[in-house]
C-alpha cells in the first residue's frame, strides 16, 4: 500500500493501474490502518505534521520508520504522536537515489521494539542487498553530520560564487585539471538534486549547524589571511589542521582514496590538453581547518562511507597528502590574484549558508538553493551522466582495494 498527497491520488492510481501488487490508497490513513510495516517518506521539516496527522491511525502492534536524513526530530514526532503498542524502526540508507544500493550502507535504528519486529525489517530490506549498520538516533544525526555537513557546505558555496559570477566553470581555463572535475562534477550533482534534502541536514541536525557555522569561520579566516599576504601564518594554519586531520594516529590509509587517474578522467568541458592551472583551492583548506577546529577525524566513519563521500573526501585527501601541491597552493593564495574575486564570492555564499542555518530559515534556503539551480539547469543532464560514470569508478577502486 502507497500514498502521497490526496491531490496526486488519481494521477497515481492511474499510474499504476493493472500492478496487482501496489494498492494507492487515499491518504495516510488508509495505508496506517491496514499495514503491518509503514515508512515515512517525507521531508523532514514536515514529517512530525505529517506523523501526527497519520500516526494515530496506526494499526495495533504494527513496526513504524521513516527515511528522513535527520532522526532526532523523526524519532520526537513518532514518540509523541504513535500509539504506545507501536514498534519503532527507523532507517536511512546513507546514498543518493542514482547509486545502486548493493553493499552500501543502510542505516537501521531500533528505537523502540523488540528484536522479532527488527527481524522483520531486515528481512523486508534484504531485497536491496545493503550493508547494514546499526546505530542510534544519536549516533546517526553525528555521523551524517560529520560526514556530509561540511562537505555540503563547500560545494553549495562553490555553485553559490560560481552563479554570483554568472559563470560555468568547466568552460573557462582556469578550472581545468583532475581536482577541477571533481569540485564541478559534486556542485553540480548536489544542485542536480531536491532542496529540501540538503536544508533538513543542515537546519534540523544540531550538530550540522555548528560544523557549517564553524565551515563559514574557517573561510573567512583563511581569506583574510590570504589578503593581508601572510603566507607564513597561511601556511602554518593549514599545516596545523593537516596534521590533526590527515595525522599518523587519524586512520590515513597508506593507499589514497582515489587514484590521481580518476580525478582527471570526467571532464564537462571539452577536451583539452592544457595543463592544470595552479588553484588556491580555498574550499578544501578551509574543510580540513573546519574539521580540525571541531575535532572530527572522518576516517572514523569509514563504515559509513558511501562513492560520493569517498569521492569527497579523496579529493581533499588528494590536496593534502601531496607537499608540493599544497604548498603550491598556499602560495598561489597569497601571490596570485586571479582567483580573488572568485574566492570573494565563495566567501559570501558560505557566509550566507551559515546564517540561513543559524536562522533556521527553510524558505530562504529553498529560495537561494533553487535560484542556482535554475542556473546550472542545463547542464544537470550531461552532468549526472558524467556524476554517474564517476561513481561507478570509485565503487570499482574500492573494491579493488578490498573494502566495501
Amino acid at each position: 500500500m502507497a500514498c502521497d498527497r490526496e491531490d496526486r491520488y488519481d494521477s497515481l492510481k492511474e499510474k499504476y493501474a493493472g500492478r496487482n501488487k501496489i494498492e494507492i490508497c487515499r491518504n495516510g490513513h488508509f495505508v496506517s490502518r491496514a499495514s503491518d510495516y509503514i515508512i515515512y517518506s517525507v521531508e523532514a521539516a514536515v514529517i512530525d505534521r505529517v506523523i501526527a496527522q497519520y500516526g494515530p491511525s496506526t494499526k495495533m502492534g504494527a513496526i513504524v520508520g521513516g527515511q528522513t536524513s535527520c532522526k532526532s526530530p523523526e524519532i520526537a514526532a513518532f514518540e509523541a504522536h504513535l500509539p504506545a503498542d507501536v514498534s519503532i524502526v527507523s532507517c536511512h540508507s546513507l546514498h543518493g537515489p542514482s547509486v545502486d544500493p548493493h553493499n552500501q550502507p543502510l542505516v537501521l535504528i531500533q528505537h523502540r521494539a523488540p528484536d522479532s519486529a527488527m527481524r522483520k525489517v531486515e528481512t523486508v530490506l534484504s531485497c536491496l542487498r545493503s550493508k547494514l549498520v546499526y546505530l542510534t538516533a544519536q549516533e546517526h544525526d553525528r555521523i551524517t553530520a560529520d560526514t556530509q555537513a561540511v562537505t555540503h557546505a563547500a560545494f553549495l558555496s562553490m555553485g553559490k560564487a560560481w552563479h554570483a559570477n554568472r559563470q560555468f566553470p568547466w568552460e573557462l581555463s582556469r578550472y581545468v585539471g583532475g581536482i577541477e572535475n571533481v569540485k564541478v562534477n559534486i556542485m553540480l550533482r548536489i544542485y542536480g538534486q531536491k532542496w529540501h534534502v540538503y536544508a533538513g541536514l543542515a537546519i534540523l541536525n544540531p550538530e550540522a549547524r555548528k560544523q557549517v557555522a564553524q565551515y563559514a569561520e574557517s573561510v573567512t579566516a583563511l581569506y583574510k589571511l590570504m589578503l593581508e599576504g601572510d603566507l607564513e601564518g597561511l601556511r602554518s594554519r593549514v599545516h596545523a589542521a593537516r596534521d590533526k586531520v590527515f595525522g599518523p594516529s587519524t586512520g590515513w590509509a597508506s593507499r589514497p582514496l582515489l587514484e590521481p587517474s580518476i580525478l582527471s578522467s570526467f571532464s564537462l568541458g571539452a577536451p583539452t590538453d592544457a595543463p592544470a592551472r595552479p588553484n588556491n583551492h580555498l574550499s578544501l583548506l578551509a574543510m580540513v581547518d573546519c574539521w580540525a577546529a571541531l575535532g572530527i577525524v572522518p576516517y572514523d566513519h569509514m563504515l559509513c562511507s558511501t562513492p560520493l563521500f569517498r569521492l569527497r573526501l579523496g579529493v581533499t585527501e588528494h590536496l593534502f597528502r601531496n607537499a608540493a601541491l599544497l604548498d603550491e597552493a598556499l602560495c598561489v593564495a597569497v601571490a596570485d590574484k586571479t582567483f580573488r574575486s572568485d574566492d570573494l564570492e565563495f566567501t559570501f555564499a558560505a557566509r550566507g549558508w551559515a546564517e540561513c542555518v543559524t536562522l533556521g530559515h527553510f524558505e530562504t534556503w529553498e529560495k537561494r538553493f533553487v535560484s542556482t539551480q535554475e542556473f546550472f539547469q542545463p547542464r544537470f543532464a550531461e552532468a549526472k551522466i558524467v556524476g554517474d560514470r564517476m561513481m561507478k569508478k570509485v565503487l570499482e577502486s574500492t573494491r579493488e582495494a578490498g573494502g566495501g
